[in-house]
């Protein structure tokens, strides 16, 4: 018998950064991301012999294991370990013997929520093994815990929740941890042309997101008011964003990234680089009128909003940097389980 899952990666359009706590705590926050057709998956096999073998397909890591109750947390598949060990402390109440195998189609670090989508997959296949009754907000806040609680990883709310529900959202964090997720019945028409004209280009650097993601945390405590400010107003261009693509207004959607874009830098350090903003620059003096980095910053995928066919014209001058413009397409469905 095989468990599978598989749930999809996702691009933060607007507001990224406000789901972090403590600034979600405090003043609330607002995100508005889209999963698209790159995905995080994960394969358990039971099997009888009181051994647990973890393996990352894509990082080619592979560890056997007693089964017992609790994996250590070392570094080497801590996701894979920390999910295991909270299925065992709160629901099977004893140890099992399995391998579990993953795979991700984005690199660690790219910023398209790698982590928290493995995560929500391995709980998937998990939940699914041993029948437990999972909604899907149980699953995102499940796998929000054990990513910032269990394991000690910096990060917001968001990936989770994107994973999990699938979809365009617009998503509202508010004190007490609370998450309202707000599916976007987007016309088929404007997601066509959002896609055609979103250019996912890949820097292939990658970043350690949770300096980035610490620096942000420190100038919320400390009140630092330039930082807090740009904050506000990424919590502002996620309505913006979401009135927009309601209303098929397309040709403001690059406008409303760039506004975004000019903000985000200010929240932290190392959220952009010398790479990064003459990327940035290249793409905007071929047709580009917009965009972002995904995820915290600091390297991993940049997109573009191209306007017309301006798209073709700025893949070509983005070549010289070494990147890669990636195929993909807007996804509808979240997390998806199976038996075979």
């Amino acid at each position: 018998m095989l468990i599978r899952s598989k749930a999809p990666l996702r691009l933060g359009l607007a507001g990224g950064g406000t789901d972090v706590a403590p600034y979600s705590d405090i003043y609330g926050g607002a995100i508005l991301n889209a999963t698209i057709s790159m995905y995080a998956y994960a394969t358990i096999k039971p099997r009888n012999d009181g051994k647990i073998i973890l393996k990352s397909l894509d990082k080619k890591e592979e560890y056997n294991l007693k089964s017992v109750i609790s994996l250590k947390v070392d570094g080497n598949l801590d996701l894979h370990k920390g999910a295991y060990n909270r299925i065992v402390k709160d629901f099977s109440k004893k140890a099992l013997s399995f391998e579990l195998s993953t795979f991700v189609d984005a690199p660690a670090g790219s910023g398209l929520g790698t982590s928290s989508t493995l995560m929500v997959a391995i709980l998937g296949a998990f939940a699914k093994w041993l029948k437990l009754p999972f909604g899907e907000y149980d699953i995102a806040h499940l796998a929000y815990e054990i990513e910032r609680i269990d394991l000690g990883m910096a990060g917001g709310k968001q990936d989770q929740y994107s994973a999990t529900f699938g979809g365009v959202n617009f998503m509202e964090f508010l004190k007490n941890d609370k998450v309202i997720v707000n599916p976007l019945r987007i016309k088929d028409s404007y997601l066509a042309e959002l896609s055609h004209n979103l250019v996912l280009y890949y820097t292939q650097t990658s970043r350690l997101s949770s300096v980035i993601i610490e620096n942000q945390q420190k100038n919320v405590r400390e009140k630092n008011k330039k930082s807090l400010d740009a904050m506000h107003k990424m919590k502002e261009q996620a309505i913006m964003m979401k009135e927009c693509l309601l209303t098929g207004k397309m040709d403001e959607i690059g406008k409303i990234l760039d506004f975004g874009w000019k903000y985000k830098k200010q929240m932290a350090e190392g959220v952009s680089s010398k790479l990064i903003d003459d990327i940035y620059n290249t793409a905007i003096n071929n047709g580009a009128t917009g965009g972002k980095i995904s995820g915290a910053g600091g390297g991993g995928f940049i997109f573009f909003y191209c306007p017309g066919n301006t798209r073709y014209n700025v893949i070509d001058a983005l070549k010289k940097y070494g990147g890669q413009a990636k195929r993909y397409e807007f996804n509808t469905c979240g997390l998806k389980t199976w038996i075979m």
